[in-house]
C-alpha cells in the first residue's frame, strides 16, 4: 500500500472548504485542515458526517491564522498540496480598503511562502469571479482572460480578491522556485448547506423562504454548486494541465433573484409559498438606499447582468456542473432539514 499523499486545506470550518476536505477524503488522500481555533474541530467533523463521512482516521487538523505568519510553516508541514481556501474575514470595524485588502494579500503570501518552504508540488487558490468580472461592462461572457480593473466602482471585497490572486501569481513568477499554482474563480456558490455557516448567495435563498424578501431587486449574476466547486478544485489539484491555469467555477446562465424564487415556487411547492413573486424597481432601491446601509451596498449591481463562461473547465479539465436549477432545489431543500429555514 503506497503512503497517502496529504493534503492543507485551510480554512477548514468554511462552506467550500469542507465540501474540498469530503472530496479529498473520498478520493482517498490525508487531509490537514487549518481552523483559527482548534476548539471548531469538533463543528467541522460535524458537518462532514452531514456530507456523509463517517471516519476521521485520515482527517487531523492545525491551528493557523490569516494574520500570524509563524503559524502557517507548522501548518504546512509534511504535505504535499495545498488548497488555500481561507479568506481574511474583514473585522466588523473595517472601515477602509485596507482592512479588505492587506489581510488577503498578506494571507496568501505567507500561505505561499510556507509551502514553498515545505517543498509542496502545487497550490489550488480559491479566488473569486469578483478578480475577474468588476470595473468593466462586457457584452460579451467574461473568461479567465479578464480580470477585474480596479477602479472606484469596485467594493473593497472584490479588490482584496484581485489583488491578492496576483500576489499570488507574481509571488510563482518570481520567488515560486519550481512549485505550481492554480486557480478557481467561483462565481455566487449554493449547494446543500452542512451546518449555519454558509455563503452570502445562500442567505439570500433563506430570507426568501422565511418570507423576509418580500420582493426582488434586479441582480442577475452566475451561480455554482458547492460540490462541484469542489470538484473543479480537486480537479485542478490532481491534472497537470491545470498547472499556471485559472478556471471559473459556473453552472451556466445568469439567474436574476426574481428567477430563484420562480424556481423555488416551482419545485418545492406550499414550502416556498414566502417567496417573492415580483421584482423591485430600480429607482426605488436607489431613492431607499439613502436611508438604508444595506440597499445601499445592493444598489450599485441593480441592473448589472454578468455573464461567465464555464467553457475552459469543460474542455481543459472535462468539469460537469450540475445546472443552476438543481443547485437552488438543493439548497433549499437542506436549509428545510437542518431546520434553517423556519
Amino acid at each position: 500500500m503506497e503512503q497517502k499523499e496529504t493534503v492543507l486545506v485551510t480554512g477548514g470550518s468554511g462552506f467550500i472548504a469542507s465540501y474540498c476536505i469530503i472530496a479529498l477524503l473520498r478520493n482517498g488522500y490525508k487531509v490537514k485542515a487549518t481552523l483559527r481555533s482548534l476548539k471548531k474541530a469538533d463543528l467541522v467533523k460535524q458537518m462532514l458526517q452531514e456530507g456523509g463521512i463517517r471516519s476521521f482516521e485520515d482527517l487531523s487538523f492545525a491551528e493557523a491564522d490569516l494574520q500570524n505568519e509563524a503559524s502557517w510553516e507548522k501548518a504546512v508541514e509534511g504535505c504535499r498540496y495545498v488548497i488555500h481556501v481561507a479568506s481574511p474575514t474583514p473585522h466588523t470595524d473595517a472601515t477602509t480598503e485596507d482592512d479588505f485588502v492587506i489581510p488577503a494579500r498578506n494571507g496568501v503570501l505567507f500561505v505561499l511562502r510556507a509551502a514553498k518552504k515545505a517543498g509542496v508540488k502545487r497550490v489550488v487558490l480559491t479566488s473569486a469571479f469578483g478578480a475577474v468580472g468588476f470595473g468593466t461592462i462586457k457584452k460579451t461572457p467574461y473568461t479567465e482572460e479578464d480580470w477585474t480593473v480596479l477602479n472606484d466602482t469596485v467594493f473593497p471585497y472584490q479588490k482584496s480578491k484581485t489583488i491578492s490572486e496576483q500576489a499570488a501569481w507574481d509571488f510563482i513568477r518570481h520567488e515560486g522556485g519550481g512549485m505550481e499554482l492554480a486557480v478557481v474563480n467561483p462565481t455566487g456558490v449554493l449547494g446543500p448547506v452542512l451546518s449555519d455557516d454558509f455563503s452570502h448567495s445562500i442567505q439570500n435563498m433563506k430570507q426568501m423562504l422565511n418570507g423576509d424578501m418580500k420582493a426582488c431587486p434586479k441582480i442577475i449574476s452566475g451561480y455554482v454548486d458547492v460540490r462541484d466547486v469542489a470538484d473543479l478544485h480537486f480537479k485542478t489539484m490532481t491534472m497537470p494541465q491545470a498547472k499556471g491555469q485559472r478556471f471559473i467555477a459556473v453552472a451556466g446562465e445568469g439567474f436574476s433573484l426574481l428567477d430563484i424564487a420562480n424556481v423555488l415556487r416551482k419545485n418545492l411547492g406550499d414550502k416556498a409559498a414566502k417567496a417573492p413573486a415580483k421584482e423591485l424597481p430600480s429607482w426605488l432601491i436607489k431613492l431607499l438606499a439613502v436611508f438604508n446601509p444595506k440597499l445601499k451596498a445592493v444598489a450599485p449591481y441593480l441592473g448589472m447582468v454578468k455573464r461567465a463562461s464555464n467553457e475552459k473547465a469543460i474542455s481543459m479539465l472535462g468539469w460537469k456542473p450540475r445546472t443552476t436549477e438543481e443547485a437552488i432545489v438543493a439548497t433549499a431543500n437542506s436549509l428545510i432539514q437542518l431546520g434553517i429555514v423556519r
